[in-house]
């Protein structure tokens, strides 16, 4: 259960900021950058209108008593909360949807300048062209993967005393999704499947959440945010060098060497 190293998973994504900046990488982070400023306005607004909306509806629903009113506050406080969680792995989800294609080349070329050689063969334009829908499906699966306990989740926050653990819930789950998403860039480079990817990540549970963790919480921070995907994808690069170097992966988690 706790096998993997925390801070091994947050260097990672501390020094993604640094590879991001380099030569033959930076020119696939400006355009997805522009983009995802684009993105997290509109989300913003978006999702501010509907959880006002759904804290009026859960207000209106419990009963007047002069002694619940001061706890009026609480349930701001909570799902202001879920508000920022929400917004943080709802902009990661478009962003990542809408700006595949860059961030898997991003991924390849990372990969390339840490290990001399590219993860897969050079492909034609219009071969490269035909990879585009596959990372947008590859998206799509993750974000189906999301939802029905992204649901669950909304569902238990609005539930009175529940919801009291409603947002720890939120943060640990999406620590883990933020992990799941950006190491799928090059493991998919490496026609890894999301299963055995999940394997992976889950035999190196703490090192996984190291490196989620961050991100979730630089994903909540105005502008920083704007910086965190492609860092993020970098750093997962990384991740995914180091952890599997030398490894056959899709075998069983018992079958591999750890390597901490």
């Amino acid at each position: 259960m706790f096998k993997g190293n925390f801070l091994h998973g947050f260097r990672y994504f501390r020094e993604g900021f640094s590879l991001m900046w380099q030569p033959g990488l930076r020119q696939f982070v400006i355009l997805p950058l522009i983009l995802n400023v684009v993105i997290f306005l509109l989300m913003f607004k978006w999702l501010y209108d509907l959880f006002t909306l759904m804290i009026n509806t859960v207000m209106g629903w419990l009963p007047h008593w002069t002694w619940l009113e001061p706890l009026q506050w609480l349930f701001w406080l909570i799902y202001g909360a879920l508000l920022i969680l929400l917004l943080a792995y709802g902009f990661v989800v478009v962003a990542n949807l809408v700006g595949s294609p860059f961030y898997a080349f991003l991924a390849e070329r990372t990969e390339e300048r840490l290990t001399g050689h590219k993860p897969g063969p050079d492909l034609p334009w219009w071969r490269v062209l035909g990879e585009v829908p596959r990372a947008v499906w590859r998206e799509v699966l993750k974000l189906l993967y999301y939802l029905p306990r992204a649901i669950l989740l909304l569902v238990i926050g609005l539930v009175p005393v529940l919801n009291l653990v409603s947002t720890a819930l939120w943060f640990l789950f999406n620590s883990w999704m933020m992990a799941l998403q950006y190491v799928d860039y090059p493991a998919d480079n490496h026609r890894v499947s999301l299963a055995d990817l999940k394997t992976v990540l889950r035999a190196r549970r703490m090192t996984s959440f190291g490196f989620g963790v961050p991100v979730a919480v630089g994903a909540m921070v105005p502008i920083l945010n704007l910086f965190v995907v492609p860092a993020a994808v970098c750093g997962a690069t990384l991740y995914w060098v180091r952890e599997n170097a030398g490894e056959s992966v899709g075998a069983s988690p018992s079958s591999r060497p750890e390597l901490y």
